[in-house]
């Protein structure tokens, strides 16, 4: 009988080859599917090496088997894998940037933040002027109030301004307050917590002995047990809160000429 070239160690081929019958005693070797060669040698072909495998530009091809593979999206899109979007990061809570800032989303870093024209910040927090500042703070609102109240238009200007600000707790409680505005000095009393000409921060403070005021009495400047004292009684209790015009410090108490 004709011999079976076959019949013993898949003649031959390749584990992972079809040994086949030819004429007798001949046979061919094929490789099975998923792999190529010349059926003695036959290697699994990984889709993955050639156009990424069919996935998106922006997914990750990873081979499971023989010819057969997954996509993934990277990471910052999504999608099947065959179509991967990117995902804005600046769509959701204007991509964690201050509301004052616009939000750019960019492939590389996820997105970048930028104070809007007016406002200086890092991105992820921006000031505005001074006026702003105060009206945005609830320790500082209430001198605000006061600044409109009396139509004490100083700090609209470019500045530089330094403001020693009362907290609001402090000017709403001080029964002087009141007195004060039935008399019409409380004007000077506010204008007399203003520094013109000058962005003075807490460090600046701390070597110096006195500043004057937009009233234009000094106010007298002392560093003791590692804070500032204005006037030997008013402490600065929250400092350097940089606007556009100007630095912001909370005190205490109340000034008074």
């Amino acid at each position: 009988s004709a011999i079976d070239a076959c019949k013993t160690s898949n003649g031959g081929c390749s584990a992972k080859a079809e040994c086949r019958r030819t004429t007798p005693g001949n046979r061919t070797c094929i490789c099975n599917a998923g792999y190529t060669g010349d059926g003695i040698v036959c290697i699994e072909i990984n889709p993955c090496l050639e156009n990424n495998g069919g996935c998106d530009r922006n997914a990750e091809c990873t081979q499971i088997g023989p010819n057969q593979a997954v996509c993934n999206c990277l990471k910052g899109y999504s999608g099947d894998g065959k179509r991967c979007t990117y995902i804005s990061l600046c769509s959701q809570n204007n991509g964690g940037c201050s509301e004052f800032a616009i939000c750019n989303d960019t492939e590389l870093t996820g997105r970048t933040c930028t104070c809007r024209e007016n406002y200086i910040g890092d991105g992820f927090k921006c000031r505005g002027n001074i006026a702003q500042e105060l009206l945005r703070d609830t320790n500082t609102s209430r001198f605000y109030f006061h600044l409109e109240a009396l139509s004490i238009r100083d700090i609209a200007g470019p500045g530089p301004f330094t403001l020693f600000v009362p907290r609001t707790d402090i000017l709403n409680s001080d029964p002087r307050v009141k007195n004060w505005i039935a008399r019409g000095v409380m004007a000077q009393v506010i204008r007399y917590h203003m520094v013109g000409c000058a962005s003075l921060l807490y460090s600046d403070l701390a070597t110096l002995t006195n500043v004057t005021s937009l009233h234009g009495d000094p106010i007298h400047i002392s560093y003791s047990q590692n804070s500032l004292v204005l006037n030997n009684k008013a402490e600065v209790i929250l400092s350097d809160a940089v606007g556009t015009n100007g630095v912001i410090h909370v005190i205490n108490q109340i000034l008074v000429p």
